[in-house]
């Protein structure tokens, strides 16, 4: 798949220009051509245009915006009111000029008898894909308030697992970046100040303080090559994670790594029964609902268990058994789709697990910065310790000169 730009008139008459995904050009004017626009231009855009077109509209439609339109919609479509009638409503509360205007392209599509699931499809860079397929799902059994119920759900235990997994992360991050401005001010201005003034009073500087000269030079004269090689293990970084081999080892590595693996694990394990509830609740089929989870769980050694696991269940295996195989998959989650498969709610189980995860993450976000604070301040302190220490050794020196005077 590829992204192109258009240039278009819609059915209003008015200009408009847009990127589209597509497997050619051709199939770019017929998605236009069914929506009845008359096309200007199109042509093939690059991947860091398309990525960076893809980065914005992310920024600028949030989740519970999604979340929110989903509610409505389902509880007017449970109210009995007709879908048409419903897209124009859901658009009247919603404040997000960006969204507005794809919620009203889409009503537009449905009005000349596109399905909802094709119009949003147009637009899958702003809905997510399981929005789609439910949507998909509700239209063909005639309960679509029930999908946009179940997108909603979804979409918010999404939110809360991020929130939680935001929550994690706040505290060492805002500890390291304000421990990090502070040594640096130290090191760039305070303590050249204070050295110069023990140098024109002649006070022999210690080893220490020597030392920290040192760094406070190098850091004061070169802080561009330091900004450029944290930029630099950045773009690395992002290159071997865009390498399937060295991804892996990534990924294995923050499995492993001590108070990571808590978030980056819990985290894994509640996309993984999240994302199968609600596929398993659609109707899907469990090959294809593996197939559909491992290509959003964004960690490659869960991506490996899940398709080792298909590909098992596929051979005749049952589930449990497959997931069994993995040492990834707790023993708690391989009991509970047992008793799923066993009893037939399969749903309900991967939905115990998700809310379960979810509350084990939401713990140690809470708990974490218990965890981390005495290694924190341990290590602030030693730094801190350091820094007082290059300040006294020169100061006891003058003092100890004076007092022999």
């Amino acid at each position: 798949m590829s992204y192109f730009t258009y240039k278009a008139i819609n059915i209003n008459g008015t200009i408009i220009s847009g990127l589209v995904e597509a497997g050619d050009i051709s199939a770019v004017y017929e998605d236009l051509a069914a929506k009845n626009f008359k096309i200007l231009a199109v042509k093939k855009a690059s991947n860091l245009a398309a990525k960076l077109s893809n980065f914005l509209s992310s920024k600028k439609i949030k989740r519970t915006d999604i979340i929110e339109y989903a509610r409505n919609l389902s509880v007017m479509l449970k109210a009995g009111i007709p879908l048409l009638t419903a897209l124009e409503d859901g658009m009247e509360g919603v404040e997000n000029k960006t969204l507005r205007s794809v919620l009203t392209d889409i009503k537009s599509q449905v009005g000349l008898g596109t399905s909802f699931s094709e119009a949003l499809a147009v637009h899958k860079r702003i809905f997510p894909d399981i929005f789609i397929r439910l949507a998909k799902v509700g239209e063909s059994t005639g309960r679509l308030d029930e999908s946009f119920s179940d997108v909603a759900t979804h979409l918010q235990r999404i939110e809360d697992l991020n929130q939680a997994i935001k929550r994690a992360l706040f505290y060492p991050i805002f500890t390291i970046i304000t421990t990090s401005g502070a040594l640096a001010f130290w090191l760039v201005y305070v303590l050249p100040k204070i050295m110069n003034m023990f140098k024109d009073m002649g006070v022999k500087i210690p080893t220490l303080t020597r030392v920290l000269m040192k760094v406070s030079s190098i850091v004061t004269s070169y802080w561009y090559l330091i900004v450029a090689g944290i930029i630099g293990i950045v773009i690395l970084i992002q290159i071997l994670r865009s390498r399937e081999k060295t991804r892996y080892y990534i990924d294995l590595m923050l499995l492993r790594l001590p108070i990571v693996k808590l978030i980056v694990y819990n985290k894994l394990l509640a996309l993984f029964a999240e994302q199968m509830r609600i596929l398993v609740a659609a109707g899907l089929m469990i090959d294809r609902a593996f197939d559909i989870v491992a290509s959003v769980v964004g960690n490659s050694v869960l991506k490996k268990a899940i398709a080792a696991s298909q590909e098992s269940i596929s051979l005749g295996s049952r589930i449990s058994d497959a997931l069994k195989e993995h040492k990834i998959f707790p023993l708690m989650i391989v009991r509970m789709v047992n008793i799923g498969e066993t009893s037939g709610n399969l749903d309900e189980q991967f939905s115990f697990l998700s809310e379960y995860y979810i509350k084990k993450l939401d713990d140690i976000s809470e708990k974490l910065s218990k965890m981390i604070e005495p290694v924190l301040i341990t290590i602030v302190g030693i730094i801190f310790i350091i820094m007082i220490m290059a300040i006294l050794l020169p100061v006891y020196d003058l003092v100890s000169k004076v007092g022999k005077v």
